[in-house]
């Protein structure tokens, strides 16, 4: 099923495991909606510069920003009130998971990009 999915750090970079995650994530029929101050748009897809910017309704998050940057949108990622949180190598945070889950998010530990070609995102 098709998700809405927010990339937290989103890149233009095509180097970037956040770019490749965009191009994946809309090659499976998903729609992602970027995240990022530094930049307007990326790839021609709005991106907006934070959190509460955002209006949809939202299926997963998927972290691509250290703990010490994520540590500061703790309280928007649970007013938006996702399903679940996807932390992706290097952007794990127990303080975050354990305050999602306190919340019922579902967290999950692993790379949005495996999940993908897994088929193992759900």
């Amino acid at each position: 099923m098709p998700e809405t999915v927010i990339i937290l750090g989103a890149s233009p970079n095509p180097n970037r495991f956040s770019h490749k995650a965009q191009l994946a994530l809309l090659a499976n029929g998903h729609m992602p909606i970027l995240v990022n101050p530094r930049y307007e748009q990326i790839d021609g897809i709005q991106c907006y510069p934070g959190l509460r910017s955002v209006q949809d309704d939202i299926d997963t998050v998927t972290i691509y920003v250290r703990a010490d940057i994520l540590e500061t949108m703790i309280e928007d990622i649970v007013h938006i009130s996702p399903r679940r949180v996807i932390f992706n190598p290097g952007a794990e945070s127990r303080e975050a998971a354990n305050r999602f889950e306190s919340v019922g998010i579902r967290v999950q530990n692993a790379c949005t990009l495996v999940l993908l070609n897994t088929a193992q995102y759900d």
